[in-house]
């Protein structure tokens, strides 16, 4: 898959694609980033990429040419998604990041600063993108997260592609407790059925857990899950 980030700091990026499955796919052409900072767009001896808003107000705005101009000098996919990152956009979530992985060949991520960018730019965008209900200096990390989570979900990434079945929010609920050695660690014992060899006992465990824990931390989940349980089954019982 192709990445094409329009940031005005490029640099920032170094150590995220230098470490860990990010750097291991993309030395596999797993999957392949290019970052295009829009100053190097613009016409004027200065390369200024801000401008004062109409109407006043405060702080700056993006100016839409220098954008524009990054984003039409890229390749086009058959298969293309452009997206701004804002906190006006869909909130990310792993429904959102699977999607991407599995229908796209290209991402186009623009990321906003200042206090954002000229709403013409929005004309570009074929969707918004959010991290959450709070404000960031710029779309850097927000970009990071939505590469990170793509990246490992494509084919050869994680190495054991069993384990990316088995997480949380994959099948509406939050991961269950897991251990490994020690058996006892000052007095903190893995339960007893996960030393029992009872693969039955344990999936049943795990399932108990997962809804407790879902419940405890995030009940509007739990909620869905039971409704779309309802919906699938026509069976209220969730064990």
């Amino acid at each position: 898959m192709r990445f094409d980030i329009v940031t005005l700091f490029p640099d920032c990026f170094n150590s995220v694609l230098s470490s860990g499955l990010l750097a291991k796919a993309l030395a596999k052409q797993i999957a392949k980033v290019h970052l295009i900072n829009p100053r190097n767009f613009t016409t004027d001896k200065h390369h200024k990429v801000d401008d004062e808003p109409y109407g006043g107000g405060v702080g700056m705005l993006m100016k839409p040419e220098p954008i524009f101009a990054a984003v039409e000098s890229l390749p086009v996919l058959p298969r293309r998604d452009v997206i701004f990152m804002s906190p006006q956009g869909q909130t990310m979530n792993q429904s959102l990041l699977k999607e991407l992985a599995t229908n796209y060949d290209q991402l186009v991520i623009i990321c906003g600063h200042y206090e954002g960018v000229d709403e013409r730019v929005l004309n570009l965008v074929t969707r918004e993108v959010s991290l959450g209900d709070f404000i960031l200096t710029g779309g850097e990390i927000p970009s990071m997260a939505l590469l990170n989570g793509v990246v490992r979900l494509l084919p050869g990434t994680v190495g054991k592609e069993e384990s990316l079945k088995a997480e949380s929010f994959e099948e509406g609920l939050l991961d269950f407790p897991q251990y490994t050695r020690p058996a006892n660690f000052r007095g903190w014992k893995v339960p007893d059925v996960l030393l029992s060899g009872n693969h039955a006992a344990i999936a049943r465990w795990r399932l108990q857990q997962q809804i407790q824990r879902t419940g405890l931390r995030r009940p509007d989940l739990l909620e869905k899950w039971q409704e779309d349980r309802e919906q699938g089954t026509g069976d209220s019982k969730m064990i």
